[in-house]
C-alpha cells in the first residue's frame, strides 16, 4: 500500500514538528516517540489523520498507532521528512525514562519488582482466603470454626495453610529474585540474598516484638560490636536495600575480576560483603525505616479512619493511572507482614468494582455498538481485578463515568475504614476479593461491595442519559434550509463520502486457487483461553485501534499457522508475525506485550518473509520464564488489521482452546 507523503507530513507537524522529536523508533503496530514538550501534541490533528488507528502517552513515551504492515513504511517515510536519525527502542526508552522525575523513576522500579512476584503473592491470597473459610469462627457456627465442628477437616486446612503462606514466609527470596534481576545482577544470588535475611537460625521478625519484651532477642558479639541476630520476614525495604547493593557490587566485580577466577571470587565476595551489611546496617536501619512507616499509617488509620477511608478509597483508581498504585503494594506486603493485616488492599477492591460498574452503565448511556461492547467485556474484567481497560477504554475517555466511579469507592473506603476491615493477603482485587477479607468482616465488606456497584451504577446512568438528552435538544435547534438538521446534513455527506469511497474499492469474490471464499475461519494459533481484546492491558489493542481481533492467555509455548498461508511480515525482534491468507487477508499474531523490548531474546523463529506454511505448522517458540521474569504480559492479540476491504465483519469466539483445533476468529468477506 502506498503511503500519502503528505499524511505523514501531517504525523509530524501533529508531534509539534521535527524539532519537537528528540527521537522515534517504531515497533509492529506504533511509532514510538520520545518528544521534548508533549504539550505541543495536536490530538485532534493526529485523530484526523487516516493513518493514524490512535494514540497515547505511556511512561514517557508518545506512541501513535498506525497498525502492522503500514508503520514500517509511515517510520522510512518520517525519517526522510525530518532528517533524523533512526533510533532503537532502547534509545527511545533511555531517552523517554531520562524525562521521568525521580518519584516516576522510583515507582517504575517497584513496578518492575513487584509485577512479576504478583501471581505468587495473589496466588497465595487466594489460598489464605480458602484456609480463612475453613478456620474462621462465626462463618457457619456461632463462635466456633468448620473445623471445630468437623475435625476432620483440621489437617485439611492446615496442609492448605502451609502451601498458601509460603509465598509470604520467603517474601524476601521473592523480592530478592525480581529486584536483583531489575537491578541488572545474577537472578540466582537474589535468591540466595533473600533466603539468607529468613535463615532459621535467626530470631524470626514476627517473634521480634516479644522477644523485645521478655529481653530475649539474640545477639552476634563481633569484638564487643552486639546485632541482633533476627530475621526480615514479611519486611520489604531490608531486601529491596540489599539486593541493589548486591547486584551494582556483582557488577562491579564482574567488570575487574579476570575470566579464569570469577566463579572462585565474585559470587562469594558479593554475598559476603552484601549480606554482613545487610544484617549489620541496611536491615537494621531500613527495618525502622519500615516499622516507622507502618506506625505512621496505623496512626492515620487509627485516629482518622473516615479521612483515609475518603481519601485513599475515592483516590486510587488516579493512581491506577499514574501507575503509582504499584507503590501502595509494598505498602500492603509491609502491613501484612508486621501486623498481619492490611487496610488498604480492601479499598482497592471496592475501586476496581466502582470503575467496572461505571463502565457497565455506560452500556445503557453509549449508542455505538462497539463502544457498548467495549463497556461490557472492560466492566467483567474490573469485576475480576483489571480495571485498565475499563478505565482507558471507556471510563477516562468519557470523563463522568470514571468521576462517579472515584464517588463510589470514596463512599466504600470511609465504611471500610470505619468498620476496622482488613485483609490478610492480596488477593484478587474484584468480586472475589471477599476472600482475602478477615471472615469476621465479610458483611460490612459486602455493603461495601453493594455501595460501589450501586452508586457509580445509577449516577452514570441519571448523567449520562441527562447529557444525551441535551444534546438531542442542542441538535434540534440547529436547523438548515429545507428543514434538515446541521447533524442530518453532516451525515448525509459522511454517507456519500463512504459511498464514493467504496465505489473505489473492488468487490470481487475473495479466492482460494479458483474457489470463493466467503468465510475464513482462523484456528487458534495458541493454547490457552481466548478472551476478548478488552482484557488486554495495551490501549492500542484494547480499544481496536489497530482493528478487530481476539487475544490468547497462552499455557503453551508455541504459536502455530492458524490457516495455510504465506509469511508476509516476520518482526526483527522475533516476537509477532504477519500471515497472508490466499484470499489477501492478512493477520497479525503479536506474543506479549512490550515484548519488543526483549529484543528477540526468549523467541525462537522457525520461517522468515515469503514462506509458505500449512495449518499447523509451528511459527515460533517462546520461553515463558524469560517473559514473564521481565516482567512483560505473556497475553497473546490475534489481529485482524484496519483497512483490509474484503473483510465485511468479524465475528469472535472466546473460551479455552487447542491450537490448530479451535476457532477463534471467524471472518466474513465481502462477495
Amino acid at each position: 500500500m502506498a503511503i500519502d507523503k503528505k499524511q505523514v507530513e501531517e504525523i509530524v507537524r501533529a508531534v509539534g514538528g521535527k524539532e519537537n522529536i528528540e527521537a522515534a523508533t517504531h515497533c509492529v503496530t506504533r511509532l514510538r516517540f520520545a518528544l521534548y514538550d508533549e504539550s505541543k501534541v495536536d490530538a485532534k490533528s493526529l485523530d484526523q489523520n487516516d493513518l493514524v488507528k490512535g494514540q497515547f502517552s505511556s511512561q514517557g513515551q508518545f506512541q501513535v498507532v498506525i497498525g502492522p504492515g503500514l508503520v514500517d513504511k509511515v517510520y522510512d517515510e518520517m525519517i526522510e521528512i525530518t532528517g533524523g536519525d533512526r533510533a532503537s527502542k532502547d534509545d527511545v526508552k533511555a531517552v523517554a525514562g531520562k524525562k521521568q522525575n525521580p518519584i516516576q523513576r522510583a515507582i517504575k522500579t517497584l513496578s518492575d519488582i513487584f509485577i512479576p512476584i504478583l501471581p505468587a503473592i495473589i496466588t497465595a491470597g487466594l489460598l489464605l482466603g480458602i484456609n480463612n473459610i475453613l478456620t474462621g469462627p462465626g462463618i457457619f457456627f456461632d463462635g466456633k470454626s468448620l473445623v471445630d465442628v468437623y475435625p476432620a477437616w483440621k489437617d485439611l486446612a492446615s496442609i492448605i495453610n502451609t502451601i498458601a503462606s509460603t509465598a509470604f514466609t520467603f517474601l524476601p527470596a521473592l523480592i530478592g529474585w525480581a529486584a536483583v534481576t531489575r537491578f541488572g545482577g545474577s537472578p540466582l544470588l537474589g535468591i540466595v540474598l533473600g533466603l539468607i535475611l529468613v535463615h532459621p537460625d535467626l530470631l524470626s521478625a514476627y517473634g521480634y516484638a516479644n522477644a523485645v519484651n521478655e529481653g530475649t532477642v539474640p545477639t552476634w558479639n563481633l569484638f564487643g560490636w552486639h546485632i541482633e541476630k533476627i530475621g526480615y520476614q514479611g519486611q520489604v525495604l531490608p531486601v529491596l536495600v540489599s539486593a541493589y547493593l548486591l547486584a551494582k557490587l556483582e557488577i562491579f566485580l564482574n567488570k575487574r575480576v579476570h575470566d579464569s577466577i570469577k566463579l572462585l571470587v565474585v559470587a562469594p565476595v558479593t554475598l559476603l560483603i552484601t549480606g554482613f551489611l545487610a544484617f549489620t546496617i541496611i536491615g537494621p536501619v531500613t527495618f525502622a525505616i519500615a516499622n516507622g512507616i507502618t506506625s505512621g499509617l496505623i496512626y492515620i488509620y487509627d485516629s482518622y479512619a473516615a479521612l483515609g477511608g475518603l481519601i485513599y478509597g475515592g483516590l486510587y483508581a488516579l493512581l491506577v493511572i499514574t501507575g503509582m498504585h504499584h507503590t501502595f503494594l509494598a505498602v500492603d506486603v509491609q502491613l501484612i507482614g508486621s501486623q498481619g493485616g492490611t487496610f488498604l488492599w480492601p479499598m482497592l477492591a471496592l475501586s476496581n468494582i466502582a470503575q467496572g460498574s461505571a463502565a457497565l452503565a455506560m452500556m445503557l448511556v453509549l449508542r455505538e455498538k462497539k463502544m457498548r461492547g467495549l463497556a461490557a467485556t472492560s466492566s467483567v474484567s474490573a469485576f475480576l481485578g483489571v480495571t485498565e481497560p475499563a478505565i482507558f477504554g471507556v471510563n477516562i475517555r468519557y470523563r463522568y463515568p470514571f468521576i462517579f466511579g472515584m464517588v463510589g469507592s470514596a463512599i466504600g473506603g470511609v465504611l471500610l475504614t470505619m468498620n476496622n476491615v482488613q485483609a490478610t493477603s492480596i488477593g484478587v482485587g474484584g468480586v472475589p476479593g471477599f476472600l482475602s477479607i478477615f471472615p469476621n468482616k465479610w458483611g460490612v465488606f459486602f455493603i461495601g461491595m453493594a455501595i460501589v456497584l450501586i452508586v457509580p451504577f445509577v449516577l452514570t446512568v441519571i448523567f449520562g442519559k441527562a447529557k444525551l438528552k441535551k444534546e438531542d435538544r442542542n441538535a434540534d435547534r440547529t436547523v438548515v434550509t429545507g428543514g434538515q438538521t446541521a447533524a442530518n446534513e453532516s451525515d448525509a455527506a459522511t454517507t456519500a463520502a463512504t459511498d464514493a469511497d467504496l465505489n473505489q474499492r473492488s468487490h470481487s469474490a475473495a479466492q482460494v486457487g479458483n474457489d470463493p471464499v466467503n468465510t475464513l475461519e482462523v484456528l487458534a494459533p495458541l493454547t490457552g483461553t481466548a478472551v476478548p481484546l478488552e482484557q488486554v492491558p495495551d490501549p492500542a489493542f484494547a480499544e481496536k485501534q489497530m482493528g478487530e481481533g481476539v487475544a490468547i492467555k497462552p499455557s503453551g509455548n508455541q504459536v502455530v499457522a492458524p490457516f495455510d498461508a504465506q509469511v508476509a511480515h516476520v518482526i526483527k525482534s522475533k516476537h509477532a508475525v504477519i500471515l497472508e491468507h490466499a484470499s489477501g487477508l492478512q493477520i497479525l499474531i503479536h506474543v506479549g506485550i512490550n515484548t519488543v523490548s526483549l529484543k528477540g531474546e526468549g523467541f525462537n523463529m522457525f520461517v522468515e518473509a515469503g514462506d509458505k506454511v500449512r495449518a499447523g505448522q509451528t511459527l515460533l517458540e517462546f520461553n515463558r520464564k524469560v517473559i514473564e521474569a521481565a516482567g512483560y504480559p505473556l497475553i497473546t492479540p490475534i489481529i485482524i488489521p484496519d483497512g483490509q476491504d474484503m473483510v465485511e465483519r468479524v465475528e469472535v469466539t472466546t473460551g479455552d482452546v487447542t491450537s490448530n483445533q479451535n476457532g477463534v476468529l471467524k471472518v466474513h468477506l465481502k462477495g
